[in-house]
């Protein structure tokens, strides 16, 4: 009976993610499709071939990918964030969310992302961030000046996170992508809770 509770775990966890995901994906597939039948079906009567609704999906994605990397375009968009940014729970909400697709966005020569541990002297606690600034010379005046970097510390389940600015001595590279770090965090680095959910428990 411990087997079978073990393996229904094992298969449950693993069922979950690609059961959520193909749901969310064939979600956002059939509104795409109802949506342009609607809308392309009378014009072009028997041309219209099931799969336009994918193919205008992708399109829009890139276009919009396209138009907000115009300058003009990326200041109209301010302006339409200022609700969502302004807004009390909305934007600790919008903010989270919009924080963790930033990390995974093309990112401009130079702005080179980091995972590391951070460990003031003389302290055993340590927190996995992310440095989001090698040179901080450009800031307003009244930063504490010296060798420092800025360091993202994501919140678990993406409810927000703090940046911090410390010396450059205490943060560690860790061998590790900003992806996997990002993941490790929503879920906070829970780790493979089948494995986890197998084992015994134990005193710490």
């Amino acid at each position: 009976m411990k087997h079978l509770t073990q393996y229904f775990l094992r298969g449950l966890l693993t069922a979950l993610p690609l059961g959520l995901t193909i749901y969310l994906l064939a979600l956002f597939l059939g509104w795409m499709e109802s949506w342009s039948s609607r809308l392309f079906r009378p014009l072009l009567g028997e041309i219209y071939a099931p799969g336009l609704g994918l193919m205008l999906g992708i399109g829009g994605i890139v276009l919009l990918g396209f138009l907000v990397s115009r300058p003009c375009v990326a200041r109209l968009l301010t302006l339409i964030e200022l609700p969502f940014t302004n807004l009390p729970v909305v934007k600790n909400i919008y903010g989270s969310l919009k924080d963790f697709a930033d990390f995974f966005s093309p990112k401009k020569t130079g702005a080179r992302q980091m995972v590391v541990a951070l460990k003031a002297p003389g302290q055993e606690l340590e927190l996995v961030g992310l440095v989001t600034r090698q040179q901080l010379d450009d800031l307003p005046a009244g930063f504490t000046p010296g060798d420092r970097v800025a360091v993202y510390l994501p919140m678990g389940y993406m409810i927000g996170g703090y940046t911090v600015f410390v010396p450059r001595s205490w943060v560690r590279p860790i061998d590790m992508p900003v992806e996997e770090a990002m993941r490790a965090s929503l879920f906070a680095w829970m780790g493979n809770a089948a494995e986890d959910a197998a084992r015994p428990p134990r005193q710490l």
